[in-house]
């Protein structure tokens, strides 16, 4: 019975769609070319279930014309000389980049009609990596140089580990020549056009992928970069900003946080441990180390509140807090559930989809949990607080405890 039943579970699994993803421009022989290169070349062996093409209004009714038309049809010719079985592409697997009115674009010419071309590209990868069962092979082979540049930072934002990316190669002199598509299994005679061009045998072209490696960041892109329609501007605009340009601003007096401009308000504890990472960092002091995992830490407690009473002034300290950290229970738990609630709140909130705020260093001497600190530099954290005038100015300069 055992064995039946995990028989049916694994028949049950869904299928692995295969969709390869070209970006093309007036020459669409690139797919019939990546097509042979992924399925029939000696060093692949990866065919496709389906593909999709990016393209403008020309790349689309010529791709239409020379693939999928009845003669010459290339694409339907090179599935049945290579015996390819059914792969999913018809008119409808091209997509036309549209302009700001939403009309069809006949060309990419100027500044504007780049960004349509990048934003169209950014939301097919974000749309075809949502699904966890495809593989995305993506080759910026085609195109305006532009749209294959857009193609591969697309990848990098959004593609996966089992994603590719690849430029298709061929060998001269068939790179040059309009009427060459792929190999044929066959002699398959390709006429000279030009003087000075001699005819060429199909059959003896050599097609190969030159792999691109990429970075993968999806895996930091928050929630709403993911499921939401790419902008591919806003993209890279969180990119730099969770990368290179985070600001933390910390009101002490309204007992709230501001990072890169977004307010955030924590709880009472949470506010606390942040002013504790903060001005440890501020003032380049070493990690703040956990509490006793085991038992109550009096020692701990008392430099804990020490500290916060010297950033936060005795009076504004939250009660709670107060009382947490003077009574005889241990400290470890409430530590580490609310450092987790902390983080859960920055990720909901997806003002750093790049990175960690807060990071974890070496396990801690005499049993105590690891440390911690503020993936910051001490110029990117500003701390404000209430002046008897109103104004809002930092403290002063740390000095522990005697």
């Amino acid at each position: 019975m055992q064995t039946s039943l995990n028989i049916e579970a694994v028949h049950e699994q869904p299928k692995i769609r295969r969709v390869l993803l070209c970006a093309t421009g007036l020459s669409p022989q690139i797919v019939t070319e990546t097509l042979y290169a992924l399925a029939v070349g000696k060093e692949r062996n990866w065919i496709p279930s389906e593909i999709h093409v990016l393209t403008t209004q020309r790349g689309a009714d010529n791709a239409k014309l020379m693939l999928l038309s009845e003669n010459p049809g290339w694409f339907h010719r090179l599935c049945r000389d290579w015996a390819l079985p059914p792969i999913d592409f018809t008119s409808t697997s091209i997509e036309v980049i549209l302009d700001a009115d939403g009309r069809p674009l006949d060309d990419i010419r100027d500044d504007d009609d780049n960004q349509r071309a990048a934003d169209a590209i950014s939301d097919c990868v974000r749309r075809l990596t949502q699904d966890d069962h495809t593989e995305i092979h993506a080759s910026i082979a085609g195109g305006r140089k532009t749209m294959g540049f857009f193609l591969g930072y697309a990848m990098s934002l959004w593609g996966r580990q089992q994603d590719r990316l690849s430029h298709v190669l061929v060998s001269s002199p068939y790179e040059s020549r309009a009427e060459f598509f792929y190999p044929t299994p066959k002699p398959h005679v390709i006429a000279a056009k030009e003087r000075g061009q001699d005819p060429l045998d199909a059959s003896k072209a050599r097609v190969w992928l030159g792999d691109i490696p990429f970075v993968r960041l999806r895996h930091l892109l928050p929630e709403s970069l993911r499921v939401g329609q790419a902008n591919f501007a806003a993209a890279v605009a969180a990119a730099n900003t969770a990368v290179d340009q985070i600001s933390l601003e910390i009101d002490l007096q309204r007992s709230q946080m501001r990072l890169n401009g977004t307010q955030i308000r924590l709880p009472p504890m949470q506010f606390a441990l942040l002013v504790l990472l903060a001005w440890r960092r501020k003032n380049n002091l070493p990690p703040l180390s956990a509490p006793s995992k085991d038992a109550n830490d009096p020692d701990w407690k008392r430099q804990t509140l020490a500290d916060l009473q010297r950033v936060m002034g005795e009076m504004n300290i939250p009660d709670s807090v107060y009382r947490r950290l003077t009574d005889d229970n241990g400290m470890g738990d409430t530590f580490n559930e609310q450092l987790s609630k902390f983080k859960k709140a920055l990720k909901d909130r997806s003002v750093l989809p790049f990175r960690e705020l807060v990071i974890g260093t070496e396990e801690h001497a005499r049993g105590r949990q690891r440390s911690y600190q503020l993936a910051l530099s001490p110029n990117q954290i500003h701390f404000l607080s209430a002046e008897p005038s109103g104004k809002l100015a930092e403290p002063g300069p740390y000095r522990p405890t005697p």
